[in-house]
């Protein structure tokens, strides 16, 4: 089915709906992960579902994809239609494990926090947060990590 050409966009339509600038659109392109449809009057134009594409990167990447994950995934469908639920769920499960390890992780640094409180910094042999394998133990004695982060 070939798009009609009212379902085409011109960039700065794009830009407007997505949010997103010319410039960061252009560095999509070449990194393959949109197209645009043609030119019209030397403007880029778009077809309509790069709308989709665009919402599809952003929500990879706030999951926590590099670009070229984002990239690999994309390649997976057809350039010429807007990803389908079907296509989204096929994609993102693998992106559940990363999003609930993620939990863990902060789950852990709260649970972490409750020690901090009572270390105080005091020791850097217990600090769970910033030595958490006793790493800190080859420098010497005394809080060393912690005032390096803060001057830094």
């Amino acid at each position: 089915m070939t798009p009609h050409k009212t379902d085409r966009l011109h960039i700065t339509q794009v830009c407007q709906r997505s949010g997103l600038t010319a410039a960061t659109l252009r560095f999509y392109e070449e990194q393959g992960l949109i197209q645009p449809a043609g030119r019209d009057g030397g403007k880029r134009i778009y077809h309509r579902h790069v709308l989709r594409r665009l919402a599809f990167i952003a929500a990879a990447q706030r999951v926590g994809l590099s670009l070229a994950e984002i990239s690999t995934a994309l390649a997976t469908m057809p350039a010429d239609h807007a990803p389908t639920p079907a296509d989204w769920n096929r994609l993102s499960e693998p992106w559940k494990q990363r999003v609930d390890e993620a939990i863990t992780g902060l789950q852990n640094l709260r649970t972490s926090l409750d020690e901090c409180i009572g270390c105080g910094c005091l020791s850097m042999r217990t600090c769970s947060i910033l030595n958490p394998d006793d790493e800190a133990a080859a420098e010497g004695t005394g809080p060393r990590w912690l005032r390096r982060t803060r001057n830094q």
